[in-house]
């Protein structure tokens, strides 16, 4: 990694961080969902710009995710979402920056009836512990461990098929993933990466199941489709986004194109492997998720925690 890298990972973090205090100020009970996502969006880039970002700016590195109670990750807002914000939600705001595709990756929870407050901190002192330990040469296995010992110790459950992550250029998730249960995991943290350690606990069973819901795609592979409706949603997803994901709602806003020529390139793009979806992950039924997350720079020999 070189100084321009680090530069463009501590940049990101330091817009996230200030999108995070405004968010953190600015969420409420009563609001919808929709509002809330396109507010925080709307800041990365504005903040990006007070923050002296590059010209290409500051951008979300993927669409806000806004899951609720047994939602544990991929939830965003489409257009249509009428949801708003009730006093007693615990609401996961997972938020990500990019620079030049370089990213940086947080997320909190917040429960304003504070009846869930044991859980959230469950999941803030799971991931403060695992980035006490987050040394180069410190194994995977090891961070996961000190995870689930402390959820455990709180009286809940780790999520264990959901994992932190390392993050590359263009890559949000990228290996290694960073469990969050004990496993015999040797690989070990490195300098010269960037990586983001996500913690999440439940009163659950501890496992997520996709549902049949899904907002969020990602560019996959490129290939000839043959609906020109596709090609055009496929051109403007590698250039605007290229790997990183994407909301429909993103493309609603941004192309001239209605919206049964939008679905209908969509599930072309889906069926022939060019895309991939992103599914919403779920707890079972009446089960609560708490979240926490930061994202972590090894840069020679030093570590800095950027968001």
């Amino acid at each position: 990694m070189d100084e321009k890298e680090a530069e463009n990972y501590a940049l990101a973090g330091k817009i996230l961080q200030k999108v995070v205090q405004k968010a953190k100020k600015s969420i409420e009970p009563g609001q919808k969902l929709l509002e809330i996502a396109q507010n925080i969006e709307k800041s990365i880039e504005e903040l990006g710009k007070e923050l002296g970002a590059p010209k290409k700016g500051a951008k979300p590195a993927f669409p806000v995710n806004l899951s609720i109670n047994e939602n544990a990750a991929h939830y965003t807002p489409d257009f249509e979402d009428e949801t708003a914000l009730k006093e007693s939600d615990v609401i996961k705001v997972d938020v990500g920056v990019h620079i030049d595709g370089y990213i940086a990756d947080t997320a909190f929870t917040l429960n304003f009836d504070n009846k869930h407050a044991k859980m959230i901190e469950a999941a803030e002192e799971a991931l403060s512990n695992a980035l006490a330990l987050a040394k180069e040469g410190a194994s995977v296995g090891k961070i996961g461990a000190e995870i689930e010992k402390t959820i455990k110790a709180k009286g809940f459950n780790p999520i264990q098929n959901l994992s932190g992550h390392g993050l590359k250029r263009w890559e949000q998730h990228a290996p290694p993933s960073i469990p969050n249960n004990e496993r015999k995991d040797e690989r070990k943290l490195e300098d010269g990466n960037a990586y983001a350690i996500e913690p999440f606990a439940t009163n659950g069973e501890g496992w997520v199941r996709e549902s049949q819901q899904a907002g969020i795609f990602a560019l996959e592979e490129p290939r000839q489709v043959r609906n020109q409706y596709a090609r055009e949603v496929l051109g403007f997803i590698a250039e605007e986004y290229q790997t990183l994901p994407f909301a429909e709602r993103w493309l609603q806003e941004k192309l001239e194109m209605s919206d049964f020529q939008r679905k209908i390139a969509l599930r072309e793009l889906l069926k022939s492997g060019c895309i991939r979806a992103f599914p919403v992950l779920r707890e079972a039924p009446g089960k609560i998720v708490a979240q926490a997350e930061k994202s972590i720079l090894f840069h020679k020999g030093k570590i800095t925690e950027i968001c």
